[in-house]
């Protein structure tokens, strides 16, 4: 005879529960799964399942050349579609050992820096949005589209600009283009303020974020997180000081880079939105510099057949969410032999496993949306 023990009542009280939480759920960005293990409204432990959005970009890579698969790097972080072709472009030229017209130098970092802005304002509005507040919203989308009309009359595109090439940029610039975009970043910058004072004076908001979800300097370096998530936690690093391409080294007195001690969701928000004015500031200089550069060319001419010659690199840059790695090898072949991936969102988001145990249900919304992720940069 076999005994079976059942618990009603207050014996079901120290059951653990196991809670799937997404693949599609409004709190998870996307196409993303916590499995958590809750004890009452305490988690106890969390595991993020990821892949659910895989499309196989690195093995798409392999049978691509050199100029399409340019195309494919810009979609995984498709808020930073722009600093996604540039780390490709970026490897692909130190292999061939090309150097790039000096104007088509400043003009990336230009457009870099402005597509920092646009990931930075996305989540400046959609972090309070989670916690209920939905008219941050708006005026992160009112600033976005002043930037996205001179990003769409630049390249074409609104999401994906396909302005990247190897040895430079697709084509100049359009009539009076610098002036239209100096002017939406002086109109962005005026309204700024408006996060300072309906998010970070908001005391809710403030009740919400301070003290919770706090990351460790040592969790950081253990999972590899980096970007100003990193930088909340008071890992002083970033690539274009630290590492500098493109013009940043001659951008040193203008870029500054922003971190906090606290490493909770609050420091993670402030990071982001003095960011982003320095991004501002750092847009202000390129155009400078660019109006003082003799006219040129804003490429290289290439061969019908671009082939790389045989070897190995790695270019990494900071990306608007961390950093974004390009590990590529080649077998002297018109396609890449191998090019690995190493994107910041899927590094960052482990770190949920050490973030959300011990915290409450209700602030898990709080920690997921502090941690600035997009789903295809995760899964690629």
């Amino acid at each position: 005879m076999t005994e079976t023990m059942i618990g009603i009542g207050g014996g079901a009280e120290s059951t653990d529960m196991v809670l799937n939480i997404g693949p599609q759920h409004p709190s998870t960005h996307g196409v993303l799964r916590l499995r958590i293990v809750l004890d009452g409204e305490q988690v106890v432990s969390a595991e993020p399942v990821v892949g659910y959005m895989h499309r196989g970009a690195e093995k798409l890579f392999e049978a691509r050349d050199y100029r399409q698969i340019i195309m494919l790097a810009n979609r995984h972080d498709w808020l930073s579609a722009f600093s996604n072709e540039l780390g490709v472009v970026l490897g692909v030229e130190r292999m061939l050992g090309m150097e790039v017209p000096e104007r088509a130098v400043w003009l990336r970092t230009l457009l870099a820096e402005l597509n920092r802005v646009l990931n930075h304002l996305m989540f400046l509005g959609s972090y309070p949005l989670e916690l209920g507040g939905i008219t941050p919203m708006f005026h992160a989308f009112t600033e976005r589209e002043e930037l996205q009309a001179v990003m769409e009359e630049l390249s074409g595109g609104r999401m994906h600009y396909m302005f990247n090439r190897v040895g430079g940029l697709k084509e100049d610039l359009p009539a009076g283009w610098p002036e239209r975009a100096r002017a939406a970043v002086a109109a962005v910058r005026a309204r700024m303020d408006v996060f300072d004072r309906l998010v970070l004076g908001n005391e809710i908001f403030r009740g919400r974020t301070r003290g919770i979800g706090v990351l460790s300097q040592e969790h950081v370096h253990a999972y590899g997180v980096s970007g100003p998530i990193a930088r909340a936690s008071g890992v002083d690093f970033d690539l274009r000081r630290d590492e500098p391409y493109l013009a940043y080294g001659e951008l040193a007195d203008v870029l500054k880079v922003v971190t906090r001690e606290e490493g909770d969701c609050l420091a993670r928000f402030e990071c982001l939105l003095e960011q982003t004015y320095n991004s501002l500031d750092l847009a202000d200089a390129c155009l400078d510099r660019y109006a003082e550069l003799p006219p040129g060319p804003v490429n290289q001419r290439l061969p019908k057949v671009l082939k790389a010659p045989e070897g190995h690199t790695y270019a990494w840059t900071e990306n608007p969410l961390g950093i974004n790695g390009y590990y590529l090898v080649s077998k002297g072949e018109k396609t890449p032999y191998r090019l690995k991936l190493r994107s910041a969102s899927y590094n960052n988001i482990q770190a949920l496993a050490v973030l959300l145990p011990g915290t409450l249900v209700s602030d898990m919304v709080s920690i997921l949306g502090s941690l600035f992720f997009v789903v295809g940069d995760i899964d690629k």
